[in-house]
C-alpha cells in the first residue's frame, strides 16, 4: 500500500534537522506549561503579603488555587486530545499556544488593585482558561513528535520535548527571584503606599513573562504540516502526506522505495478499516482497553507523588539563615523560588536529561519500574526520620534532607514523570493517538489535584500551632509513607499491565487491529 510506503520511509529515515526543530517547537508549549503551573507558589506568597497581611492565605483559598490550572488542564487535555483526532494535529495545535499566550498576559492583567476578593477572582479565572491551553498542548506535543520521529530515536525526541519543563521550572525560578530582587531595591527608600503599589506591579509581571517565549514560536508552530501519520492513516491521503514531510524533511518518494523494494509487501490497514469500530467500543475495550487503564493509572499515581513532592518542598524547605517572619514582602517568594531553583539545576533537569540519553537503549517499562522503586525508597528513608529535619530554632540546617529530597524529584524525571508522557504516544492507532494521550494526561491531573488537595489539608496546622514554619511533624511522616506505598502501587502497575514500546513501530499499532479482526472473523 502507498500508506504504507510512506511511513515505512518516515520510520526508517536518518535524524534530520527538522526533528529538532520539531523539539523547540513543541517544546515550547511544554516550556510555557511549567512556567505557568510552578510560578504560582512563589505568588501566592506575594498576594499573601500584599493582601492578606496577618490574616494569611488560608487552606482553602490555597487549594483552590492550586487545582484550578489543574482542573482546567485536566479538561483541555481531554477536550483537545479529541480535537486532534477529529480535526487534526495541525489545526488546534496554535490555538493551545494562542490562549495560554492571551490568559497569561491577562494573568497579569487581572481587575482591580485593592479589593482582594475581586484580584483573586479574576485571576483564578484566567488560571482556569490558562488550564485549558496547558492541557491541550499535553497530548498535541506527544503525538505531533511521536509521528514526526523514526522508532529508533522516538523516545529521545519525545523525552526532550518533555524536558523542556525543566527549563520552564528554572525560567519561573529565575524571573522570580530577578523580579523580587528589582523591585525591593528599587523600593528601598520609598513611602509605604508607593511600595504596595509596586509589589502589585511585580507578580503579575511575574506571571506575564512567561507568555514571552511561548508567543515568539506561535509563527514557526502555524507552519508545521499536518503529520504524515494522520494524513495518511486517518485521512486516507498518501499523496499529501509525502508531499507535506518533503517540504521539511528528506524523505524518500513513494515511487523509489518501491523500485528498491519491489517484492516487499508491507502490511497495514487499509482505508475501510479505518471505521471499523468507534471509541469506547467493545472492540476498542479488547484491543486497548489494557494499554489505556496502564497508562492512565501510572499517569495518576505519579502525579499524586509529584505535585505532592513540589508543593511539600515549597512548605518546609528553606535554605537562608534568616529568621521565618520575613519583613518584606518579596522575600518569601525570593526563597521559595531559590529553593526551586537549585531543585531544578541539580535534580529535576539532570533526571529529564538522563531519560533522553537512556530511554531508547533500556527502555520504557525499565525505567518507569526502576524510577518508582528508589522513590519509594527514598520516601521510606526520609519519612521515618523527618523530625531530625527541624532544629530547635526552626531553621534549616541539615543538608543531608535536602540532598535526599533532590533524589525524588531526579528519579520522578528519570522514570515515570517522562515515560508515563511517552508511552501514551506510542500505544494506539493513529485515529485514537491523541484522544487517549488526553484522556491518560487528564487522569495525572486528577491524581495532581488528589496529592495536592489531599497534602494541604492532611498537613494543615491546627490554630495553637499556627504561627509554626513547618508542617506538622507526625502528619509530614504520614504523608511520606502514603507517597512511598503511591510509588509501590506504581511499580505493580507498570510491572503487571504496561507493554515495552522502545523499536516498535507506530504502524504496528494498525496491525494489531487487523490481525484481530481476522482472527475474530
Amino acid at each position: 500500500m502507498t500508506e504504507l510506503r510512506v511511513l515505512s520511509a518516515l520510520d526508517a529515515t536518518r535524524i534530520q534537522l527538522y526533528h529538532f526543530k520539531a523539539i523547540i517547537i513543541a517544546g515550547m508549549g511544554l516550556f510555557t506549561d511549567a512556567y505557568d503551573l510552578f510560578c504560582i507558589a512563589p505568588v501566592l506568597n506575594m498576594l499573601g503579603e500584599i493582601y492578606y497581611k496577618k490574616d494569611s492565605i488560608g487552606t482553602p483559598l490555597l487549594s483552590t488555587f492550586y487545582v484550578i490550572a489543574l482542573l482546567g488542564a485536566a479538561l483541555g487535555q481531554l477536550f483537545v486530545g479529541y480535537l486532534g483526532d477529529r480535526l487534526g494535529r495541525r489545526r488546534v495545535y496554535g490555538i493551545c499556544l494562542l490562549i495560554m499566550v492571551l490568559s497569561s498576559f491577562c494573568c497579569g492583567f487581572s481587575v482591580c488593585t485593592t479589593r482582594r476578593s475581586c484580584v483573586m477572582a479574576s485571576l483564578g479565572f484566567f488560571r482556569f482558561v490558562l488550564g485549558l491551553g496547558i492541557g491541550g498542548d499535553y497530548p498535541l506535543s506527544a503525538t505531533i513528535m511521536s509521528e514526526f520521529a523514526n522508532k529508533k530515536t522516538r523516545g529521545s525526541f519525545i523525552s526532550a520535548v518533555f524536558s523542556m519543563q525543566g527549563l520552564g521550572i528554572l525560567m519561573s525560578s529565575a524571573v522570580t527571584m530577578s523580579v523580587c530582587s528589582a523591585f525591593k531595591k528599587a523600593g528601598e527608600g520609598s513611602s509605604e503606599k508607593t511600595r504596595a503599589e509596586e509589589s502589585d506591579i511585580a507578580w503579575r509581571l511575574i506571571l506575564m513573562i512567561g507568555a514571552i517565549p511561548a508567543a515568539l514560536t506561535f509563527y514557526w508552530r502555524m507552519r508545521m504540516p499536518e503529520t504524515a501519520r494522520y494524513t495518511a492513516l486517518v485521512k486516507n491521503n498518501a499523496i499529501q502526506a509525502e508531499k507535506d514531510m518533503q517540504k521539511v524533511m528528506s524523505v524518500c518518494r513513494v515511487s523509489q522505495i518501491e523500485e528498491d523494494s519491489p517484492s516487499e509487501t508491507p502490511r497495514g490497514p487499509p482505508s475501510s478499516t479505518s471505521s471499523s469500530y468507534k471509541l469506547f467500543s467493545r472492540r476498542f475495550f479488547s484491543l486497548h482497553g489494557r494499554d489505556l487503564f496502564a497508562a492512565s493509572a501510572n499517569w495518576f499515581l505519579v502525579d499524586v507523588v509529584f505535585y505532592t513532592s513540589n508543593l511539600l518542598l515549597s512548605q518546609i524547605v528553606n535554605l537562608s539563615d534568616k529568621p521565618a517572619n520575613m519583613t518584606n514582602v518579596y522575600d518569601s517568594a525570593f526563597q521559595a523560588a531559590k529553593v526551586a531553583a537549585i531543585v531544578a539545576a541539580c535534580s529535576t533537569i539532570p533526571g529529564y536529561w538522563f531519560t533522553v540519553y537512556f530511554i531508547d537503549r533500556v527502555g520504557r517499562v525499565k525505567i518507569q519500574i526502576m524510577g518508582f522503586f528508589f522513590m519509594a525508597a527514598v520516601f521510606l528513608a526520609a519519612g521515618i526520620p523527618y523530625s531530625w529535619f527541624k532544629s530547635e530554632n526552626n531553621k534549616t540546617n541539615n543538608k543531608g534532607f535536602m540532598i535526599l529530597y533532590g533524589f525524588i524529584f531526579f528519579f520522578s524525571n528519570f522514570g515515570p514523570n517522562t515515560t508515563t508522557f511517552i508511552i501514551p504516544a506510542e500505544l494506539f492507532p493513529a485515529r485514537f493517538r491523541s484522544t487517549c494521550h488526553g484522556i491518560s494526561g487528564a487522569a495525572g491531573k486528577l491524581g495532581a489535584i488528589a496529592g495536592t488537595v489531599g497534602f494541604l489539608w492532611g498537613t494543615k496546622r491546627d490554630e495553637e500551632h499556627k504561627e509554626d514554619v513547618f508542617p506538622d511533624v507526625k502528619r509530614v511522616r504520614i504523608a511520606f509513607f502514603i507517597l512511598g506505598g503511591v510509588c509501590i502501587a506504581g511499580m505493580f502497575v507498570t510491572y503487571f499491565f504496561t507493554r515495552e514500546t522502545m523499536g516498535r513501530s507506530l504502524e504496528e499499532n494498525e496491525e494489531e487491529e487487523i490481525d484481530n479482526k481476522d482472527v475474530v472473523c
